[in-house]
């Protein structure tokens, strides 16, 4: 099978253009109008159909043709992107709400979230403003209430709720949800008591809906064997998509030994059960268009599966591709790997082009495209002759090539790395097949109330082994390293060294040990630009609700200035900027009353209210509510700037604000604007 140039380039024209398209409107306004979009395509299909003219009177193909077909490619990616912003579409809810106050909105859900301590969570179709159609997404936050249930997919609520934009990380370095939810085409968010929806109803079943009434009759039925809690909330994770009733300490033991793949129904999921159906159906084959039979019926399963699994993105876009491996056997066409590979990658994105910015998408994409490119080679390294041995090495070679292909991208999200991956992978691989199969057949017999005891009780123990292999792992702590600083110049450079080695290893010749020498410099050379930009000194006024909290930098040590001993348990909010910063050492010191930072003399006010007035101060900072007239304070000590961390009440905030307003003095916040960074 050969590879077929044209669907590689073409996907990666189009790929291009999305991510032109996510960073240009990401950091300048919009720089095109819808007609100016439209007219530019129009000119690029033109400038297309003269080239390909000319190219045809021609006995070789024009380089011209070639270079016109990746420009519209390119130009579809950044218009398909681009014409799904808000913006853009001219019923989108965001441009007729009223800011500030409340509007009447029509939402039908689309998709519940993991709930957090307080707040049930939900995407949702804005369907009607004030009585005026709309389109477009937001997220609901309905307040939690004993009495009320919860809201499930395709119901549809009314409610008076004032919508405003998503809230914004208020610390350098933490994760960015309104990032994350913009990628989702989500912009704005609301939040209501149960008691302010004034209307509930279930709506018009959608097939997301439907995926979710079944899910939830089957978890009803599960609930009715013998399957201890943990257990029974794996096996929703591994076939039923669904996983907010795991347990948040055994989620974090996936997580430490390197499994979490395995608890989202991906394509690993769907690679193992198209590999069990291949088997099953083998026979098909050898009867009259068994092969087209057979075909049809893995496909249906498939589809069937990611209807059972939710239809998240992970599992449609790993049964689009194996979908179109079935097909490419069916019709008896044999391709490379590679052109199924990209073709999924292809019509997913030009369905959907705000997959590319998804994590799991680049993920999967990634392990999948180095699994068929580097797996071969690996495997060659050594020719087994029995089948567990054929069966170990096929393992740890596919291990090896999938995280040799996402190790650079895990680093730049994740910034840890666990260290038994490998072993966790060699003991999981085997079971997730058997696990798979034996929970499909269990579910199955649980939808028809026929499960024997005895076998809900084989596949308890069963998954409670695994949980304690898995817990065991994660406590090898000394295997996993965390607070990895990986920047995005070292990302790029990573890639481009591993390709460069692999096409050595390929093509072996003196020229391409001169690449990888070049890739080698660059990525040095990335490293020593991210440990000097590392060196830069700091101080950060950060927000933490009822604390104080001062962090100095001084090349890769942090000092972190403080009242409060327990900030240095408070992970969420410094591991970040940790990371961010490749900071090396931290150390603790008492917040002091009065110090200087880059010759500038800081006061801290504290709820006392005391106060020196004998020296210039440069900043004051207000903590802990001190009853200080502020006014009388301005006066006397004559400051630059006044700054409120989160340790104040709002009213206290409100009012000084004001103050400083009237005295034309710099306010700042940590609440409203941010932690604040002096340099």
């Amino acid at each position: 099978p050969f590879i077929n140039s044209i669907v590689v380039l073409f996907s990666l024209f189009l790929a291009l253009g999305i991510a032109v398209g996510f960073f240009v409107n990401k950091h300048v306004a919009p720089v095109f109008s819808v007609a100016e979009i439209y007219g530019i395509l129009v000119a690029l299909l033109v400038l297309l159909a003269i080239s390909w003219w000319y190219s045809s009177r021609r006995l070789a193909p024009s380089p011209l043709f070639g270079a016109m077909v990746c420009i519209v490619f390119f130009g579809i990616g950044f218009a398909n992107y681009t014409l799904r912003l808000p913006s853009f579409q001219q019923h989108h809810f965001t441009s007729c709400i009223t800011e500030g106050s409340g509007d009447y909105l029509q939402l039908k859900v689309r998709e519940r979230l993991k709930s957090n301590d307080y707040y049930d969570k939900y995407i949702t179709e804005v369907v009607a403003l004030n009585n005026l159609q709309t389109d477009g997404l937001l997220l609901l936050h309905v307040k939690k209430d004993s009495i009320q249930k919860a809201l499930y997919v395709d119901d549809v609520v009314v409610t008076k709720v004032a919508v405003r934009p998503l809230n914004t990380p208020l610390n350098p370095g933490q994760f960015n949800y309104a990032a994350y939810m913009k990628t989702l085409g989500v912009y704005r968010e609301a939040r209501v008591k149960y008691s302010e929806i004034l209307f509930h109803t279930k709506g018009k079943t959608t097939l997301t809906g439907f995926s979710e009434g079944i899910r939830k009759h089957l978890i009803k039925k599960l609930q009715q064997t013998s399957l201890q809690h943990d257990e029974q909330s794996i096996l929703q994770a591994l076939l039923l998509g669904e996983r907010r009733q795991i347990d948040p300490e055994l989620y974090k033991a996936y997580a430490a030994a390197g499994a979490i793949h395995i608890l989202a129904v991906s394509g690993l999921h769907v690679g193992i059960l198209y590999g069990l159906l291949l088997f099953l159906l083998q026979p098909l084959v050898f009867i009259r268009k068994g092969n087209a039979l057979r075909s049809i019926i893995i496909i249906i399963i498939l589809w069937g599966f990611a209807i059972l699994a939710g239809l998240s993105p992970s599992v449609v876009r790993a049964v689009t591709m194996f979908s179109c491996f079935t097909l490419a056997t069916a019709l008896n066409r044999p391709t490379h790997s590679f052109n199924t590979l990209f073709l999924s990658f292809f019509i997913l994105l030009l369905t959907v082009p705000n997959w590319l910015l998804d994590v799991g998408f680049q993920l999967s994409y990634l392990a999948v495209f180095f699994i068929v490119w580097l797996q071969p080679l690996l495997y060659k390294l050594y020719k087994p002759r029995f089948f567990l041995d054929k069966l170990l090495w096929g393992i740890i070679t596919v291990t090896l090539a999938a995280q040799i292909g996402v190790l650079p991208l895990s680093l730049f999200y994740f910034h840890q790395f666990p260290g038994l991956f490998f072993l966790t992978n060699i003991v999981i691989m085997p079971v997730l097949g058997v696990l798979l199969a034996g929970g499909l057949l269990l579910v199955l017999m649980a939808a028809c109330n026929a499960v024997p005891s005895f076998y809900a009780e084989i596949y308890n123990d069963a998954v409670t082994l695994l949980n304690k292999f898995i817990f065991w792992v994660a406590q090898q702590e000394v295997f996993l390293i965390t607070h990895i600083s990986f920047s995005f110049t070292k990302l790029m450079a990573s890639y481009i060294l591993i390709i460069c080695l692999v096409f050595l290893w390929k093509h072996r010749s003196v020229k391409h040990i001169i690449i990888v020498l070049g890739s080698i410099a660059l990525l040095v050379g990335a490293c020593l630009w991210d440990k000097k930009t590392a060196q830069t000194n700091e101080m950060v006024v950060f927000h933490k609700n009822r604390n104080t909290l001062i962090a100095i930098k001084e090349r890769q040590h942090l000092t972190l200035v403080t009242n409060n001993s327990t900030v240095n348990k408070d992970a969420y909010l410094l591991n970040g900027y940790r990371v961010m910063k490749d900071v090396q050492t931290i150390s603790y010191q008492k917040l002091p009353s009065v110090f200087t930072y880059n010759k500038k003399t800081i006061l801290v006010i504290d709820s006392l209210g005391v106060y020196p007035t004998s020296f210039k101060i440069d900043i004051v900072l207000l903590t802990n509510s001190p009853k200080v007239n502020l006014t009388q304070l301005i006066d006397s000590i004559q400051p630059k700037q006044i700054i409120a961390d989160g340790s104040n009440y709002t009213s206290y905030v409100n009012r000084w604000k004001k103050t400083c307003e009237k005295k034309k003095l710099p306010f700042h916040h940590t609440g409203a604007k941010g932690a604040l960074t002096i340099k």
